[in-house]
């Protein structure tokens, strides 16, 4: 599920495809020895802690040269996420390492650290799927923070450069949100869908994902589990979402999907408009599209806190509203 407080993947990769010779490994924090373990963590410790002081020149420093000539992504990941990040303690978890070999950069790299057995993975397994990645050594360390609006992880991944472990690439995320983790996401889709809310059942499941793990490239045993969950109860109006018909005006949309605002859950929808440069006809267009989407799908009323309609040109510009769901009438 793709929402606003999922950051996007900073990792520094490049984007020409070239040479097929390959060779992925994966070493969980078990199988490193002691000195390669701790130098990861510290330099993830240090880089957190500079973080954490919205210090983002000497995170700069410290970046591998392709993401250093472009550091806005993570500059303004850093500004972002300061008021979540300063003046706590991290933990880290431990760490991964990640080689990959080859002549150029690998299409679809997929590392499987751990014990896997007949069925898949297991509690001790995770699988890393990144695309485009140059041959290199990699280590991937989540760092658990408990910050004052909720839990949070941050993930760097980083990059061996002669005995150096620099920054490839950060990512920060919420593992709650409104205080709940991926568990209670879980059972609230389980229990969505007994009751027959396939819909709220989907994006629950969704939900439990993401707040499951780390970074959004890797799964675990629980996540493929919840995935299976998933797919066995898929509604088939997902993708693409029938159009909304409101009078004689049919409103085609392009995505329904959550989004978190503060500690609430919203649910989003889109729709193609010719023309949004009327504000006031958009909003109204807007409410009609709330109204039409509840009127259709009354389940949502449960599962979400508000309905953020956006209407999107040609060109790709949108202009949303955002209603509480007990004002929609």
């Amino acid at each position: 599920m793709k929402i606003s407080w999922k950051l996007p993947l900073l990792l520094a990769v490049a984007s020409a495809l070239s040479g097929f010779a390959r060779a992925e490994s994966c070493s969980n924090s078990s199988d490193m020895d002691q000195a390669t373990r701790t130098a990861i963590t510290s330099a993830a410790m240090r880089y957190f802690d500079m973080a954490s002081k919205g210090d983002t020149a000497s995170l700069r420093q410290n970046a591998i040269p392709a993401l250093a000539s472009d550091f806005s992504g993570i500059e303004g990941a850093v500004r972002d996420n300061l008021p979540n990040l300063a003046g706590v303690q991290a933990t880290a978890r431990p760490p991964f390492l990640l080689k990959a070999e080859g002549t150029g950069p690998l299409e679809r790299a997929e590392f499987l650290c751990g014990i896997f057995n007949k069925n898949g993975q297991t509690s001790n397994s995770a699988v890393f799927i990144i695309p485009n990645l140059p041959p290199a050594t990699y280590a991937i360390d989540a760092l658990d923070v408990p910050g004052p609006k909720g839990n949070y992880t941050v993930t760097f991944v980083l990059q061996q450069i002669g005995t150096d472990w620099k920054i490839g690439g950060f990512y920060a995320r919420p593992s709650q949100i409104g205080g709940h983790d991926w568990k209670w996401f879980a059972d609230q889709a389980r229990q969505y869908k007994a009751k027959g809310q396939t819909h709220n059942a989907w994006f629950y499941y969704e939900e439990a994902r993401d707040l499951a793990v780390p970074v959004p490239f890797m799964s675990t045993l629980d996540t493929d589990k919840l995935y299976d969950e998933m797919q066995a109860s898929k509604p088939s109006d997902l993708s693409p979402p029938p159009d909304l018909v409101v009078g004689t005006k049919t409103y085609k949309l392009n995505a329904i999907f959550p989004t978190t605002v503060g500690n609430d859950l919203d649910l989003v929808v889109k729709y193609q408009s010719a023309d949004i440069s009327n504000t006031a006809q958009t909003f109204q267009d807007n409410l009609a599209v709330m109204k039409a989407l509840l009127a259709k799908y009354p389940e949502y009323r449960e599962a979400f806190s508000s309905v953020v309609a956006r209407a999107v040109a040609p060109n790709g510009q949108d202009y949303g509203t955002m209603m509480p769901m007990k004002d929609i009438k």
